[in-house]
Formats: structure tokens, C-alpha cells, sequence
């Protein structure tokens, strides 16, 4: 069983800047397949980033390509999203998940396995 743990969500300003953490439980993170998804209201879960188990290679969402990055510590058992240049339309619940299986970096939700709670983005104009 993997816990995540999501931490860093908040009320920013339209260009402003955020940084998400996801911190997960357990011994084997460096084996796990890290993504962010994102949840607007009224709208289906979608893919915003994704990590491989190294961190030598990332995977974007078109929508936030450029302006959000994706990174990993595998000391600290946590995984990063960086948010920049903010816009009102990213506004949503952001979730962080891990898949142990994946060997691509897949944008598909139903590929990961564990998921967090979850943390409120929310981008004002």
C-alpha cells in the first residue's frame, strides 16, 4: 500500500507562481511512476504531468507545457509541480498519483494505481 500525501495547494493570482508537493510512504518510491492530474469543476479528471522513476524524463499536458515543471526527490520521497504563470483556467483540485507497473509515462488516469486526497488550486483573475 503507497500513501501520497499532497501539500502546497492555495489562492493565487492570475500570473502568479505555486509549488505542489506529494509526499508518499514506503521504501521503493524510486520504483514508482509519478504523475499530477487535475480536477475542474464540472469536468473530468485530467492529465498535467508525469515523471519516470529516475526523473530523466518528464511528460506534459499541451495545456501546461512551458509553464508548469514536474520534478522528484527520491531521498525525500516526494515528488514536485512547479506552477508558473497561472492561469484562471488551472484552477482545480490536483491530485498526485504513482503507478508501480507503468513503463511509459502514461497521461491515461486508470494506468496508476494509489492516489492522494488531493490539494485546491485556485487561480483568481
Amino acid at each position: 500500500q503507497v500513501q501520497l500525501v499532497e501539500s502546497g495547494g492555495g489562492l493565487v493570482q492570475a500570473g502568479g507562481s505555486l509549488r505542489l508537493s506529494c509526499a508518499a510512504s514506503g521504501r521503493t518510491f524510486s520504483s514508482y511512476v509519478m504523475a499530477w492530474f487535475r480536477q475542474a469543476p464540472g469536468k473530468e479528471r485530467e492529465f498535467v504531468a508525469a515523471i519516470g522513476r529516475t526523473a530523466g524524463s518528464t511528460h506534459y499536458a499541451d495545456s501546461v507545457k512551458g509553464r508548469f515543471a514536474i520534478s522528484r526527490d527520491n531521498a525525500k520521497n516526494t515528488v514536485y509541480l512547479q506552477m508558473n504563470s497561472l492561469k484562471p483556467e488551472d484552477t482545480a483540485v490536483l491530485y498526485c498519483a504513482s503507478s508501480v507497473g507503468l513503463r511509459y509515462l502514461s497521461a491515461s488516469q486508470y494506468e496508476y494505481d494509489y492516489w492522494g486526497q488531493g490539494t485546491q488550486v485556485t487561480v483568481s483573475s
